[in-house]
C-alpha cells in the first residue's frame, strides 16, 4: 500500500495545456486586470452556474468580506460565530466593528439562532453567519430575527460554492453572500473571491468600492480599496468551471465511501447533511467523542505519523486569539458548544485527486485503533 503523503485538501489542477490558450489570449489582448474580458466572462458564467443574477469578483474572499461590510455601511456591533476561519471576524475589526460571538448548534456547527436574540443590543446592526463546511445555516430563522430587529445579514459563504436547497442557491439568502475562491476551495481561481449582489445598483456600488471608489477617470465617490481580480485568475476560473461538475462528482464519491467506512466506528461522529440539499462536499469533518480510544489530538498525531495530514478546522476558536479573548462574548462559559466542537473536530482529506487507495488507507487508520 502506498505511503504517499495525503493532505486535507489539494487544489484541482486541470491539464496545463488547457490553460495555455487562455494565457495566449491575455497576452494578445494586453489586458491584465481592471475588469478585462476574462473577468467579465467569468462573472457572466458564474451567474449562470450558481443561479444568481449579479456577482462581483474580488482578488480574495477577505477583501470581499471587508467590502461587503463597507457596501452596507455596517457599524457598531455584529453578531457572528467563533467557529470559523479568522477572516470572518478580522473583517469586522478592520472595519472598526465589534464582533459579538454567539454559540453554535451542536448538530450543524453553524450559528445557533436560539442564541442570537439574547446577544442583540442597541449597537447591533448586523449578523454575519457562516455556512460552515458548506452546510447551510438556519437561514429562515436568522432572517426572521433580522427582520424583527431591522438588522443586516452578510453570509460568509466561503465554503458554500454551488450549494443549493430545495428553493435554489443558498447564496440568495441575506443582504449579501461572500464566496472564497482560494486554492483550497471546491472552486478556485488560485486566489479570489466574490460577493453575490441582490440587484444591479448594489453591484455597481461594490464595483466602485473594489476599485478605489472610481466611477470614471476623474471621479471618486467612496474610499474604496484595490480588490480587483486579475485576468490570469479569472482565466483559471473559467477553466475550472469546465471541470467543476466532474470534481464535485468525485467529492461526492469520496464522501459516500467515508460514510460507509466510518459510520459504525464507536466514538466517531459524522455530521449529517441537511435534507433536500445539493452539497458540494467541500470538507469531511468528524467529531472524535470521548468513547473513541484516542483523543482528537492523539488521532491527529497518529494520522500525521502515517503521512496523512488532516486538519483541526476550527481549532482554536477565533474567540481564543489575543485580539478577541478579552471580549465578554468570547468567554468560554458563553460558548460551550463551540469549545466542545473545537476540541473534537478533525477534517479528513477530501479532494478530486484523492485515490481510493489513499482513502482506504485513511479509514484503516481510524479503524485499527
Amino acid at each position: 500500500m502506498s505511503d504517499k503523503p495525503v493532505f486535507v485538501t489539494q487544489p484541482y489542477l486541470p491539464p496545463l495545456e488547457e490553460f495555455v490558450p487562455y494565457l495566449e489570449q491575455i497576452w494578445a489582448n494586453k489586458i491584465l486586470t481592471n475588469g478585462g474580458p476574462m473577468h467579465q466572462q467569468l462573472e457572466k458564467e458564474l451567474c449562470a452556474y450558481l443561479g444568481v443574477e449579479h456577482i462581483a469578483l474580488f482578488n480574495n474572499g477577505t477583501i470581499a468580506l471587508l467590502t461587503a461590510l463597507q457596501a452596507l455601511r455596517v457599524t457598531g456591533e455584529v453578531i457572528t460565530t467563533p467557529y470559523s476561519f479568522v477572516a470572518t471576524s478580522h473583517s469586522l475589526l478592520w472595519n472598526g466593528i465589534k464582533p459579538v460571538f454567539v454559540d453554535i448548534d451542536s448538530h450543524t456547527l453553524n450559528l445557533d439562532p436560539a442564541k442570537i436574540e439574547a446577544a442583540i443590543t442597541p449597537q447591533t446592526t448586523a449578523i454575519m453567519p457562516v455556512h460552515c463546511y458548506g452546510n447551510p445555516c438556519a437561514v429562515e430563522a436568522i432572517q426572521k430575527i433580522a427582520d424583527n430587529y431591522n438588522l443586516r445579514i452578510i453570509y460568509d459563504a466561503a465554503h458554500a460554492f454551488g450549494v443549493k436547497d430545495s428553493g435554489g442557491s443558498i447564496l440568495r439568502y441575506g443582504d449579501l453572500s461572500v464566496l472564497s475562491f482560494h486554492a483550497t476551495k471546491v472552486f478556485n481561481t488560485f486566489e479570489g473571491g466574490a460577493i453575490i449582489c441582490p440587484d444591479a445598483k448594489t453591484k455597481q456600488r461594490i464595483d466602485h468600492l473594489k476599485n478605489f471608489g472610481f466611477v470614471d477617470e476623474v471621479t471618486v465617490v467612496a474610499p474604496g480599496i484595490n480588490g480587483k481580480m486579475s485576468e490570469v485568475n479569472a482565466a483559471f476560473g473559467l477553466l475550472q468551471l469546465k471541470h467543476i461538475d466532474r470534481a464535485l462528482a468525485r467529492r461526492r464519491e469520496i464522501d459516500s465511501i467515508y460514510r460507509e467506512e466510518l459510520r459504525g466506528i464507536k466514538g466517531i461522529r459524522l455530521i449529517e447533511e441537511a435534507g433536500q440539499l445539493k452539497a458540494n462536499y467541500s470538507y469531511f469533518p468528524v467529531l472524535v467523542e470521548a468513547d473513541y480510544p484516542l483523543s482528537r489530538d492523539e488521532l491527529y498525531q497518529r494520522l500525521k505519523d502515517k503521512d496523512v495530514f488532516a486538519r483541526r478546522y476550527f481549532y482554536p476558536l477565533i474567540s481564543e486569539f489575543p485580539m478577541y479573548r478579552g471580549m465578554v462574548s468570547a468567554q468560554r462559559s458563553n460558548l460551550p458548544v463551540s469549545h466542545s466542537a473545537a476540541e473534537k473536530i478533525i477534517c479528513l482529506p477530501i479532494y478530486p485527486d484523492l485515490s481510493d487507495e489513499s482513502l482506504h488507507r485513511i479509514t484503516s487508520i481510524l479503524k485499527e485503533v
